[in-house]
Order: structure tokens, then sequence, then C-alpha cells
């Protein structure tokens, strides 16, 4: 697989943030490996190194390039292709008036609280159970919620690079 190809296929790994494939793709190279010596795990810790590895200004564009909570019922054309099938697919698109109330609050007042959206791997999860999720993680501290949003952002990568490299 040449890079284009790559960066097509895996660029949307880390929401509208090719630079992170185009990175892992040069990395990979620099250690005399082929994209095709690698599985999903290996390529996902490439993916995850480089991203963790990156400036915070970065990583947080990262954090910010996601969409808010069942944002999809409002409007699925505001979300990636990626974004709107995972939430789709956690049901977030049939939320009841009073859980898409709830999302529309929590989400208000999350940006509020640490200036991006809420980030959870929505992959296998029901409504209530994200919903829980966004209760509790709104009662952490910056430091604590940055931790755990940048490392919701690298699962939800290694989800898509497993689906990718399943197909």
């Amino acid at each position: 697989m040449d890079k284009s190809t790559f960066c097509e296929k895996l660029g949307s790994a880390y929401e509208h943030s090719p630079w992170v494939a185009n990175a892992v793709f040069d990395a990979v190279v620099d250690e005399g490996l082929t994209v095709h010596d690698l599985d999903a795990v290996s390529l996902a810790g490439h993916f995850e190194k480089v991203f963790m590895s990156s400036t915070r200004d970065r990583q947080l564009a990262v954090l910010r390039a996601h969409p808010e909570l069942a944002c999809a019922q409002a409007d699925l054309t505001q979300l990636t292709a990626d974004s709107a099938s995972e939430q789709v697919g956690a049901g977030l698109d049939q939320c009841s008036e009073v859980e898409f109330a709830e999302f529309a609050r929590l989400n208000t007042a999350y940006r509020e609280k640490f200036g991006y959206p809420c980030v959870i791997a929505v992959k296998g999860r029901s409504r209530s159970k994200i919903l829980n999720i966004f209760r509790m993680r709104l009662q952490n501290d910056a430091v604590m919620e940055y931790q755990t949003a940048i490392r919701q952002v690298c699962r939800i990568a290694q989800f898509r690079i497993e689906d990718v490299l399943s197909d």
C-alpha cells in the first residue's frame, strides 16, 4: 500500500486529522516495515504513539474536531461518515425528547467546563450507558478529563482501524 492509499483509507482514524496517518506511514517506513507487516493492534499502537507524542495543541485540535454526542438527532450531515455510523450504531439518533434534552444540557456544560466536546467511544454502548458515563465525566477535574478524553480518542481510532483492516 502506498502512502496515498494508506492515508486515504486510514486518514480518518483520528477525527479530521489525517496528519496522524501521514506521520504513522512515515514512522513505519523509517522502521523498515511496510503497513502489511502490521496487524490492526500494532497499527493502532503506531497511531496512538504518534498522537500521544504530538503537542498538546494538536491533541486539543483533535478533541475539538469530534462532534458532540447525540447531535446526530439534530443533523446527521454535521458528522463525518465514521462519527455518524458510530452514533447511529449506539442509537444516539433515536433519543427520546428527554434523552436528547439531557444530551444537549450535558454537551453545553461539558464544553463550557473543558473547552472541547465530550469524547466517548460509543461503539458497543447503549444510550443509557453513554449518558451515565457522560454524567460521571462531567465531574472530573480538567487534568483527569483531558487524559480520559485523549484515551477515548485513541480507542475510537483503534475501532476505526480495525474496521478498515477487516474490510
